[in-house]
């Protein structure tokens, strides 16, 4: 009985197995006595270490790669990440607190106002938003005058070219001839012309493809398995050319979260109301959070950063630039959650627009023309759709094509921050041409982690750089010079 026990059991398992009957086996040597019932059991003897059979018992360990070598296929780093921003958090708040101690409460919501206004009676970016009306409707007639065939295809063209350069001339002389427009009113109003600009450049050419194709038959938008969870179900509907030269189809398209015109846009069956408050919230409480930052933190580094400037104090500029990097990249991060998730996606509920995809996963890019390609899905489709496949097709290089691309993404840019600033210094223009070596030395030299990294600090650095460059020069020209 006692070999039933804890050690009996250990030499059946490891070792020869013995006969059930009472008596021992020919050949073996005699057992000892069992103990008696309730007794201490025997204790099993290790297996002796020359024994192949016996060893594995006693193995503790394996081949395996530490957790944190690449080769250990491990994944998990939530921990981590958690430290990261706990270590984060603590580090801005006493960022935060030496601000509040040394400069007190800056945030007035008062001063908001008047960067949009300088005179209460007057509103020229708001008249500018208003007048662009104008040249929405001069793209729909033209249109429907190409649809009818009362102009030729040449005499349209040319008069969608005029209307398109209009847009872009009309504003910046309104900027530069009307005094009492702000900065920040410039660019709100010169950013809707850019909009509208690239919306009724794709408005056209949609509406050319449809004559160039001859059949006025429009394919009609099927239900997206993918957008049933997330937006309800997709209401099916069609419309033919040139039936949608309609006003409610132009002005549908010109509030729409896209800059690409198609004859049926997906379409959501309901609004989601929670998802829509929820959004509304958020985008109450980043605009204020940016606000508040903005007048409280990034305002008085700015105004500090002068001195070294002026002294060209390299050693101070270069503090004076990484202490603007933190929330001037924070800022940064806030609006595009804002911008791109929040804001869209109330305008995109409130239409019933379907496709909500505004950005792709760019913080995990690990080239720069990644991140190009991902961060702003919407200008991304427009360059890609109305810019690089038609030089494509024209028998263009691809890296020329990329090249043209990146021209006029810096053009656009110089456009919103120069003609505001009413002073061309082509800083955003050379940043934007930077990215092409940036990118070609990213993609030759960096890999994974690397370029992830590259790219991050490219976003890190690259913005203050450009921030101080123009606001340096804005000082110098308005309260330097006229003293």
């Amino acid at each position: 009985m006692g070999e039933r026990g804890a050690g009996g059991s250990r030499r059946r398992r490891s070792g020869p197995r013995r006969p059930s009957a009472g008596s021992p086996a020919e050949g073996e040597p005699e057992r000892e006595a069992e103990p008696a019932r309730g007794g201490p059991e025997p204790v099993a003897e290790p297996p002796a270490e020359s024994d192949p059979d016996n060893c594995g018992d006693f193995r503790c360990h394996k081949v395996q790669e530490s957790l944190l070598s690449s080769s250990s296929g491990y994944s998990n780093y939530r921990g981590i990440l958690n430290w990261c921003v706990v270590m984060l958090v603590l580090s801005n708040a006493r960022l935060f607190l030496e601000n509040l101690i040394k400069y007190g409460i800056l945030v007035d919501p008062i001063q908001v106002v008047s960067l949009f206004l300088k005179d209460p009676y007057s509103w020229p970016s708001l008249c500018l938003v208003i007048v662009a009306n104008v040249f929405a409707l001069a793209a729909l007639h033209t249109e429907r005058r190409l649809a009818a065939g009362s102009i030729s295809e040449n005499v349209g063209s040319v008069i969608h070219a005029c209307n398109l350069l209009t847009i872009l001339c009309f504003p910046v002389l309104v900027v530069l001839m009307v005094s009492s427009i702000t900065p920040v009113g410039a660019v709100f109003a010169l950013s809707i012309y850019t909009v509208l600009f690239l919306k009724l450049f794709s408005f056209r050419d949609v509406n050319k493809w449809c004559r160039a194709r001859g059949r006025p038959k429009a394919a009609r938008v099927r239900p997206a398995s993918g957008l049933k969870k997330a937006n309800g179900e997709v209401v099916p509907s069609g419309v033919c050319y040139p039936a949608n030269l309609t006003y409610k189809d132009m002005y549908y398209f010109l509030f729409a979260p896209t800059l690409c015109y198609e004859l049926n846009f997906p379409r959501s069956a309901r609004i989601r109301k929670r998802f829509l408050l929820r959004r509304l919230f958020e985008m109450l409480f980043f605009i204020q959070l940016l606000v508040g930052l903005i007048q409280q933190w990034m305002v008085p580094t700015i105004q500090n950063s002068m001195k070294p400037f002026r002294d060209m104090d390299y050693s101070r500029i270069i503090e004076r630039l990484l202490k603007l990097a933190v929330p001037n990249h924070l800022i940064w991060l806030i609006f595009f959650y804002w911008f791109f998730h929040s804001s869209l996606n109330v305008l995109a509920e409130v239409m019933q627009f379907g496709d909500r995809e505004f950005y792709r996963d760019w913080w995990n890019s690990e080239s720069v023309t990644y991140f190009w390609q991902n961060w702003n899905i919407p200008v991304h489709k427009w360059c890609l759709r109305h810019f690089y496949k038609p030089m494509i097709k024209r028998g263009v290089s691809k890296w020329t094509a990329q090249t043209a691309v990146f021209l006029a993404s810096a053009f656009f840019h110089e456009y919103l921050v120069s003609v505001p600033l009413k002073m061309f210094r082509l800083w955003a223009f050379m940043g934007m041409m930077a990215q092409i070596p940036l990118a070609w030395l990213v993609g030759r030299f960096l890999r994974g982690n690397y370029g992830n990294a590259a790219v991050w600090i490219s976003l890190i650095i690259g913005q203050p750089i450009a921030v101080l460059m123009y606001v340096h020069d804005y000082y110098v020209l308005n309260y330097e010079g006229g003293q």
